[in-house]
């Protein structure tokens, strides 16, 4: 479809029937595209095998660059049988289009801990965060070397500067568990999405090229959900952060079950609404305990100069939902929980290449599927 169609149709009073005839058209194209969302299926020959017996931990990060080349960060946290008969594999790999191991690095002594969301920018430079830490990097593209670092290790923007202390959200300089990162490629400023977890810090933190600090803001919260005060909703936790090709900034709002949506001042502009469909077929006296995370782990967009979908790792359904960007309303969804390929264990971030695949990390713990799957797109759009 031409991203120059509108999704609304003019009534048109001309006595040209050319013209006419011209606006039906492309009013019948663009209702079509509202009612043909993309549907996609796993590719199971996506990655290769890894070198070496590589084993992923929790694959935490997932980005792409220009080339269609996608980067995973995975933790260093093996089973004593996977340390046994395979081996750690790098943090940070890099794979071709193919799915084939173009480059690996990274020192596990040096990154952030908890590694937790990367993001590849306009320069293709890599930025990784780490939701253990208090500090993001961003390193070249081959990840030879450390460009920029803001923050200090070890010390966090809280009460007494440690990983125990209540969240301040105020520091300039330093973060309390960084969850995701973001680059304007109209002028190279880093938004940071800083709190990963209930108790850490809850903001968008701004900074420009050179990691001066800029500006901040906080999720928004109607008035119903102040005044109802503490509770899983009112949590705020900004999980990922992202900028559409509308200048807008989308933060998720993980325990909000939504995506907010901000423009670059911080000034809100309105919830997008991820619903959660409850499926649990256990009862309390087995202690399960439903809605562990939210429904808004993160988000990215289809390639087109619209954006025209948002895709959406929905984690307590363990799927992503396919949305009109512009509406909000969901229009498919794709995986399942399970262990076999297709399926979800703790679906974690996601991101598109320019063929509007869709790569998805599971991150997690021993449970977890640890692993990137590759969902490709088979029809609609």
């Amino acid at each position: 479809m031409n991203d120059n169609v509108k999704l609304t149709c003019p009534i048109v009073a001309a006595p040209a029937a050319a013209l006419a005839m011209l606006f039906m058209i492309l009013c019948t194209h663009a209702l079509a595209a509202q009612g043909n969302p993309p549907k996609y299926e796993v590719d199971p020959s996506w990655p290769r095998p890894l070198p070496n017996k590589w084993v992923t931990g929790a694959v935490s990060g997932v980005c792409t660059d220009a080339q269609d080349h996608v980067f995973i960060v995975n933790r260093g946290n093996l089973t004593e049988n996977e340390l046994d008969s395979g081996r750690q594999a790098p943090p940070v790999i890099e794979f071709d289009p193919q799915g084939n191991v173009a480059n690996s690095w990274g020192n596990r002594e040096t990154l952030p801990e908890g590694l937790h969301g990367c993001f590849v920018d306009y320069q293709g430079n890599v930025w990784i965060a780490g939701s253990d830490d208090t500090f993001i990097q961003k390193y070249s593209h081959d990840g030879s070397k450390v460009l920029l670092q803001i923050g200090q290790k070890g010390v966090a923007d809280s009460s007494d500067g440690t990983m125990q202390g209540i969240a301040l959200n105020s520091s300039h300089t330093g973060f309390y568990r960084p969850s995701a990162i973001t680059v304007d490629p109209s002028n190279g400023d880093v938004y940071v999405a800083d709190g990963e977890e209930p108790g850490s810090n809850h903001r968008v933190a701004v900074f420009d090229r050179n990691g001066r600090f800029l500006r901040q803001w906080v999720l928004h919260r109607m008035k119903a959900e102040m005044d109802a005060g503490e509770g899983d909703e009112f949590m705020q936790v900004p999980h990922c952060v992202a900028i559409g090709n509308d200048g807008l900034v989308y933060v998720c709002d993980r325990r909000g079950d939504r995506v907010q949506v901000f423009d670059k001042m911080g000034t809100f502009q309105k919830d997008i609404l991820v619903p959660y469909e409850k499926r649990s077929q256990n009862g309390p006296r087995l202690g399960h305990v439903p809605r562990a995370w939210g429904t808004v782990e993160w988000l990215g967009f289809s390639a087109d100069r619209m954006n025209r979908f948002m895709y959406v790792v929905n984690e307590d359904n363990e799927q992503v939902d396919t949305l009109d960007r512009s509406t909000g309303k969901v229009l498919s969804t794709f995986g399942r929980a399970g262990h076999q390929v297709g399926g979800f264990t703790f679906a974690h971030t996601l991101a598109v290449d320019s063929k509007n695949n869709v790569y998805v990390g599971e991150a997690g713990a021993e449970e977890a599927g640890n692993r990137v799957q590759k969902f490709k797109l088979i029809g609609g759009q």
